[in-house]
């Protein structure tokens, strides 16, 4: 697709226009890469943990019967779920956490990188989707998450 091309334009004004509803909606204060029409998410104000699906789900499940599941977002190719939380902290920097997340193949995202919201031609394609949509502005805290995560690993075999 070109600059040019008008799919592409189309794709990107319905990006913006979802960019537009994420922040006054649900204080996701997004960008929109115009080139790919994706909506880019910088981690800082909000946090991210992405794992597996199966282990998304029991953590997803887990955090449901607490009342306290927030967003998720599924990417369906790879096989992940990531959940946005509330603003990152610093117990990113814990190393055993990091190593104890990463025994799930689970990770947080670090301060800075970004992640990418569903938008409408993810959608369509599948690529990405939205598992929990937001509910207004409410996201869990990150040790909320965490603390899921780690109560719904697979048992050690």
């Amino acid at each position: 697709m070109s600059a040019l091309d008008p799919s592409s334009y189309t794709a990107t004004q319905e990006a913006l226009a979802r960019c537009r509803r994420y922040r006054k909606e649900h204080g996701l204060y997004g960008v929109v890469d115009s080139a790919l029409g994706r909506i880019m998410l910088e981690v800082g104000a909000v946090g991210a943990v992405t794992m597996p699906a199966e282990l998304g789900a029991r953590v997803r499940n887990r955090l449901q019967a607490q009342h306290r599941c927030g967003p998720v977002i599924a990417h369906p190719r790879s096989g992940r779920w990531t959940f946005l939380t509330g603003p990152m902290d610093d117990s990113y920097l814990d190393m055993a956490l990091f190593s104890d997340l990463f025994r799930d193949c689970a990770s947080v995202a670090l301060p800075g990188s970004r992640i990418v919201l569903p938008s409408p031609s993810d959608e369509h394609t599948g690529y990405r989707a939205w598992i929990c949509p937001p509910q207004g502005d409410f996201r869990p805290e990150l040790a909320e998450v965490v603390g899921a995560t780690r109560e719904c690993r697979p048992a050690a075999g």
